[in-house]
């Protein structure tokens, strides 16, 4: 099987060394890629969010599969482009992205699926701000109804910054999503969905602030870790039950069925679970984590899906233990990161090192610098997620980038037994 892979971040960095562990998988090429990809498989330059262009490159490298990372190229269609040139594409149509491109659809979605899910009103007009606002609170959960990389969401207990926030948002001619604040600790879980055939992956925790403690703002995620040792068992089954099932079969109903990676990120309250978000795509930086715990052939799993044949397969295996990834941000991340500077001490790692991922790296001059707000992902892995953390705080702290920033708090309060779901 021959792979291409659409995408230049940590996200598909992970998604390529997956692939090159499945012996069937002869050759990957990655358009656009970055540098550490480059040490994996073969760059091509194309527009990812041209659906033309993606289509051609395909052909012209008789790929056998396409896979595409990032949410922008599917929203616009890009799936659909190289569907019709008749290749197997892992993504949705642009008609089921946009369960992730409207923040509107995905609450209609969920209402006609009976999904729990926030409360929400749409603004379009600063005149109607100050009104919704009353209807919401004490923390206001602020969001862009569009694609905003989990930049565009504000939630705050200041009445305030949520004003300013959403009179940004207007002021930009992007409508305003204003939610109910759900409580519980969050859960993000990935599911192959081949229409009404859902298939889950290991359930992951996020870090979106760029602080310790979930201090500061909202990023497009700090780290994550895999499996939750909080989440009780059968959690995963309810979720797929209750909350992606009937999303899937919904799509379905709308003539939008769903060919891909739907991901529900979910706050797991007393009441049951709640959706706070569907992605269309694996999410970063969960997929780090997740994916260096498979065992089972990536490129089958992912091409089952494109082609219409995932019932046939037998349930993911997984590797025990725990994983957790480490990003380490450029300086000024998430507001206007500074660019261009040399990265050091990122060169490949032993068998038992930590993975180095690159999510915004490039080469000038032969040598390695920053590209992105995040630049690299690091993954540890170990028996227990007190072990895995220990190896990828102990690889990143060896890399060197003037001004960068980490969080040293990734997953650490599972390790301490501090994460616990509410009792109804």
């Amino acid at each position: 099987m021959r792979a291409l892979v659409i995408g230049s971040g940590a996200r598909e960095h992970a998604l390529v060394l997956a692939l090159r562990r499945d012996p069937a998988v002869t050759a990957v090429v990655v358009a656009p890629g970055n540098a550490g990809i480059a040490q994996h498989a073969e760059l091509r330059p194309v527009d990812p969010s041209s659906g033309e262009a993606v289509a051609a490159l395909a052909r012209e490298i008789d790929a056998d599969l396409v896979v595409i990372g990032p949410e922008v190229p599917l929203v616009l269609g890009v799936a659909d482009a190289v569907r019709a040139a008749g290749i197997a594409c892992f993504g949705p149509s642009a008609s089921a992205a946009r369960i992730e491109g409207s923040k509107a659809f995905a609450k209609d979605v969920m209402a006609a699926a009976g999904v729990r899910t926030a409360h929400s009103e749409i603004v379009d007009t600063p005149a109607d701000l100050d009104a919704a606002l009353d209807r919401f609170g004490p923390t206001w959960v602020v969001k862009d109804d569009g694609l905003a990389a989990g930049k565009g969401v504000v939630v705050t207990p200041d009445r305030s910054a949520a004003r300013d926030h959403g009179a940004e948002l207007l002021e930009q001619g992007h409508p305003v999503l204003l939610e109910s604040f759900l409580d519980g600790p969050e859960v993000s879980l990935f599911c192959l969905v081949d229409g009404e055939t859902v298939v889950p992956l290991l359930p992951a925790q996020d870090h979106k602030r760029v602080g310790d403690g979930d201090s500061g703002p909202n990023t497009g995620g700090m780290g994550a870790y895999t499996p939750l040792p909080w989440l009780p068992a059968g959690a995963v089954e309810e979720i797929v039950r209750d909350v992606v099932a009937p999303v899937a079969a919904e799509l379905v109903r709308r003539d939008a069925a769903f060919s891909g990676l739907l991901y529900a990120g979910l706050a797991m309250g007393a009441a049951g679970p709640a959706v706070v978000e569907f992605n269309c795509r694996f999410g970063d930086p969960e997929t780090q984590a997740v994916l260096a715990l498979l065992e089972s052939p990536l490129g089958e799993l992912l091409h089952a899906t494109a082609t219409g044949r995932l019932a046939e397969l037998p349930a993911p295996r997984w590797a025990d233990g725990a994983a957790v990834t480490v990003v380490l941000a450029a300086e000024n991340y998430p507001a206007h990161p500074r660019l261009g500077d040399v990265v050091a001490g990122a060169g490949e790692t032993g068998p038992d090192e930590a993975t180095v991922l690159h999510a915004g790296t490039a080469l000038r001059d032969g040598a390695l610098v920053s590209a992105g707000g995040r630049v690299l992902s690091v993954v540890g892995t170990g028996a227990d997620l007190a072990a895995a953390r220990e190896q990828a705080y102990a690889r990143i702290s060896s890399i060197k980038l003037p001004g960068s920033h980490y969080r040293t708090d990734i997953g650490l309060g599972a390790v301490q037994n501090r994460i616990a779901l509410s009792s109804s």
